[in-house]
């Protein structure tokens, strides 16, 4: 008994030592730089380290595949070559051997081996589930989790993989776990004791300093590198910021460049308490579920908040759910129908250093930030585009496609008209409809 409180009185002083250790670079290399907004240039040394060695993996993995016949390096998008014509376009191709006019009036069998193509791709791959799973990568990344195809697997490159496991989960994410912790920690107990303050425009500064010194703390805890484009176009006040919608992260991107209004659902746990201790500094829009259904009572407290001008532009990911990065998929119409300014945002993620993307029908929240946490690192680019307001004789409908396709161009992504709900609901039969009322005005000459 004597020899080991001997050995626990020796042993705790070097523990409070190490932890003294750890805390203090913590605090002094990452989290005050954070808060004054400097980068000591760890992440970019760090980034440019890791590019070269995936490019050394590549270029390993590669060798060995022509050496081998194996998979291909370069996987194509998809495994259909599908035709971008348009119905008639393509049905006229069937119909070449007849020299009856499509607006004859008259039905083909033919015709019918359109609608058996279309429904056939559509089976094997079509343009909304690929959009739901994670983007398919040119080169393996050394992560297991994206080894899938991708069969040759050098010594060399195994040794290089090993010690990637033990700098991520041994260094990384011990790391990253404290800054997320500190970063969450600062950001309840400050606004909570900021919400104790008086109405003034020293309660909201010192609110939006909280809201920024926290983001840039987590944006740490990720290993983020983001660059942003365009400055001069960032959300005003009064405004309303809408981006695409790939990870809850984005949150954390775009708040890492200035403080927004958040909306959402009031949740319970963690997140309710989150929630309870930001709404006390910040004028926040959170919904109960039952108001969240009442689309009146929803745009009128929009409209309410972007009145006030001394409040925070409100950020909104109008396609309601998380997209895969590779396209942009139909905006709900709510927040471009109540008249406010929209400061449309673009969001592109690098899928070599990490899969930024959160399938919520496979992860819950826990196990998606495990992932990211030990991921290389996340890198992306944020575009801040012009403004975009309502024009004479457009609806809130056509004004939503106009700024979802001008951010899918300057994203480099795909613009698909599809509703993200199909990730969890049926196709409606207004889809189904459209589809026979344009082949039957085909039929009989209708325009």
């Amino acid at each position: 008994t004597t020899q080991l409180s001997q050995g626990y009185r020796s042993f705790k002083p070097t523990e409070l030592h190490c932890l003294r250790v750890w805390l203090s670079v913590v605090l002094g290399l990452i989290v005050l730089p954070a808060m004054f907004g400097v980068s000591l240039g760890f992440t970019d040394l760090y980034v440019k380290a890791l590019v070269k060695t995936l490019e050394w993996a590549t270029l390993r993995i590669q060798r060995g595949q022509k050496e081998e016949d194996a998979v291909p390096a370069h996987l194509p998008n998809g495994i259909i070559e599908k035709d971008d014509g348009s119905m008639e376009e393509e049905i006229g191709e069937l119909r070449r051997s007849h020299p009856k006019s499509l607006a004859g009036g008259d039905f083909t069998l033919c015709d019918a081996f359109y609608f058996c193509k279309k429904g056939i791709e559509s089976i094997v791959e079509d343009q909304v589930t690929q959009r739901f799973t994670s983007e398919e990568l040119a080169s393996w990344n050394l992560l297991t989790r994206t080894n899938n195809n991708f069969h040759y697997i050098s010594v060399r490159v195994t040794i290089i993989w090993g010690l990637g496991v033990f700098i991520r989960y041994c260094i990384l994410l011990p790391l990253r776990v404290t800054l997320a912790v500190l970063g969450l920690s600062w950001l309840v107990i400050g606004t909570t004791l900021v919400g104790l303050l008086p109405h003034s425009n020293v309660k909201t500064w010192i609110s939006d300093l909280i809201h920024v010194t926290c983001y840039r703390i987590c944006a740490r805890a990720l290993s983020a590198r983001i660059r942003y484009h365009n400055k001069e176009n960032h959300p005003k006040k009064g405004g309303i910021c809408v981006a695409n919608h790939t990870s809850p992260i984005d949150i954390v991107i775009l708040a890492n460049d200035g403080c927004y209004a958040m909306v959402g659902q009031i949740h319970g746990g963690l997140m309710g308490v989150i929630q309870r201790s930001m709404v006390r500094s910040c004028p926040h829009v959170w919904f109960e579920r039952s108001e969240m259904k009442d689309r009146h009572a929803v745009a009128k407290r929009l409209k309410d908040h972007v009145a006030d001008k001394t409040k925070q532009p409100i950020l909104i990911f109008p396609e309601g759910t998380c997209i895969n990065n590779t396209s942009v998929m139909m905006f709900k119409k709510g927040s471009f129908d109540i008249g406010a300014t929209i400061y449309p945002v673009a969001i592109k993620y690098d899928p070599q250093f990490g899969d930024a993307f959160w399938n919520s029908g496979k992860y819950n929240m826990v196990s998606y930030l495990l992932r990211m946490m030990t991921s290389w690192a996340i890198v992306c680019n944020v575009w801040y585009l012009p403004p975009m307001s309502l024009q004479d004789g457009e609806d809130a409908v056509h004004f939503a496609n106009r700024v979802k396709s001008a951010i899918a161009r300057q994203g480099g992504l795909v613009d698909l008209f599809w509703d993200g709900g199909l990730k969890r609901e049926k196709v409606k039969e207004s889809y189904k409809e459209e589809q026979q009322k344009m082949y039957s005005s085909m039929i009989v000459g209708q325009d």
